[in-house]
């Protein structure tokens, strides 16, 4: 019954490691994202204070739909 055992966590262990190599890969470029998206929004912000228009709208604000050209 040891054996059993044995082969059984033999056997899933590279599944798990694969499936957690997988998810911080993922994970990393879903936060590298985030972070480029944000810095992007600073400096689209800082450019338009620059050139005197206006706040850009929010992604999910009824403006941004209003405004999209059809």
């Amino acid at each position: 019954m040891d054996n059993y055992w044995v082969n059984a966590l033999w056997s899933v262990t590279p599944t798990i490691l694969v499936g957690l190599v997988f998810w911080a890969i993922v994970r990393s470029i879903i936060r590298a994202d985030r972070g480029e998206r944000a810095a992007y929004a600073e400096l689209e912000s800082v450019e338009r204070v620059r050139l005197g228009l206006p706040p850009a709208p929010r992604p999910g604000s009824a403006a941004a739909k209003t405004s999209a050209p059809e």
